[in-house]
């Protein structure tokens, strides 16, 4: 089976040597030795002075990043609906609530345009700005992060970068999570790099740095019992995940050269099929670490089986979380990928090869149903022809020469 995206443990099993050291000196707790490098490894690797917490997760990252911005219940964020659901669940643990802003066409991320009538419109209608902005660099493509600070700044808004799929990522040579007030990395199992889970939040300085560690650390006052005066969080990572990190970090740009090297080879053997579209960089500016490499399809191409595509209800989760889903009666929603885009993704299946549906807009969510919206038709339409292929460090060239030769022999 060739999967989407698996991290994968460092040639030198620096991961072993350094979970041995955890259990040696029992630091098998959250916090400790490894914690504290590994935050310095990525201070190192993100630059421009930056500090970094670890976390157990990158939606415990935007969480915090909300909570230091001061939301509270009422408040309003704007955020990128072309995104995974991490972006905007923390909005709602806090009683706030998402305003989505829909996609610009060569990024597929936040519009900045679209931006600033939002916050204008929120303004007029509530009264107040909304609190944050958070942009979202999907599939590792750096948003426009100097047209959406100019914006924040206009107005006075922080901007939390959800770099998450974007580690590594550059715009205009500076890396993602380092522009705003605040920065998201994740370590899923999925991600450039994993701690089998975890997660980190960038900080702008030492100051914004200890406010979010304490929060993390369940919010305790300097007394010598535990005395509580706000609610804080179980956050930090854990020492052992942390030293799976510090492996991790010696080959973290081994990885991102060679996420570059799969997206370019996909270029490369796509380019002749015509209706497969590979999305790409829209210029130099934008330096993609391409976590997942993603075409899309002309809605005319026919694929084998497409007649049968939507007929039987999903038996499970497409994408990891089998177990976990919900079963439903319908195989169809109001908003859902092309019957060729689901056909070629059975199709590729059946060949062992893991394909996925890109992420459906926040705004067309059911949750989200009651929450503001500032659409232009890109994420919804991107949505319904779109596709990620394999594209992860397992992934290799013989792998996608197979995948592009299967998509050959689906399509009539």
């Amino acid at each position: 089976m060739i999967y989407l995206c698996l991290a994968h443990m460092s040639e030198a099993g620096l991961e072993q040597k350094y979970i041995k050291e955890a259990f040696d000196t029992n630091w098998v707790v959250p916090l400790g030795p490894n914690v504290n490098a590994f935050e310095k490894d990525l201070e190192q690797f993100v630059g421009e002075g930056k500090q970094v917490v670890a976390l157990s997760s990158g939606t415990a990252a935007v969480h915090l990043a909300l909570i230091a911005c001061g939301v509270k219940p009422g408040d309003e964020i704007c955020v990128q609906s072309f995104t995974f659901c991490a972006s905007s669940h923390p909005i709602t643990y806090l009683g706030a609530t998402p305003v989505f802003i829909d996609s610009e066409k060569d990024t597929w991320n936040m519009d900045p345009e679209l931006l600033e009538h939002a916050i204008l419109d929120r303004k007029a209608k509530t009264g107040k700005y909304p609190k944050a902005i958070i942009p979202v660099a999907l599939y590792g493509m750096p948003y426009n992060i100097a047209r959406i600070m100019e914006i924040a700044d206009k107005y006075g808004i922080p901007v939390i970068e959800d770099a998450a799929e974007g580690m590594g990522s550059r715009y205009k040579g500076q890396v993602l999570g380092t522009f705003g007030q605040y920065g998201v990395l994740s370590f899923n199992g999925n991600k450039m790099i994993t701690t089998s889970g975890g997660g980190a939040l960038i900080c702008a300085n030492e100051a914004d740095k200890n406010k979010i560690m304490w929060y993390a650390t369940q919010a305790r006052e300097a007394y010598p019992y535990y005395q509580h005066e706000q609610i804080g969080y179980n956050y930090r990572l854990s020492n052992i995940c942390a030293g799976i990190g510090r492996g991790q970090m010696t080959i973290v740009n081994n990885h991102i050269a060679h996420h570059k090297h799969i997206q370019a080879l996909y270029a490369q053997l796509l380019k002749a099929i015509p209706g497969i579209q590979l999305h790409e960089a829209p210029n130099a500016e934008y330096d993609a670490n391409y976590w997942l490499c993603t075409i899309t399809l002309d809605p005319s191409l026919r694929i084998e089986g497409q007649e049968n595509a939507y007929k039987e209800t999903v038996k499970s989760a497409v994408g990891g979380a089998a177990g976990v889903i919900h079963q439903v009666d319908s195989p169809t929603t109001d908003c859902q990928p092309n019957d060729n885009v689901e056909a070629l993704r059975v199709y590729l299946l059946a060949h062992q090869i893991e394909a996925r549906p890109l992420w459906k807009p926040m705004h067309k969510q059911p949750v989200y149903a009651q929450s503001p919206a500032y659409v232009n038709g890109v994420s919804e339409a991107i949505f319904k022809v779109g596709m990620c292929l394999p594209s992860g460090p397992m992934v290799s060239d013989e792998d996608v020469r197979y995948i592009v030769e299967t998509i050959k022999k689906a399509i009539l």
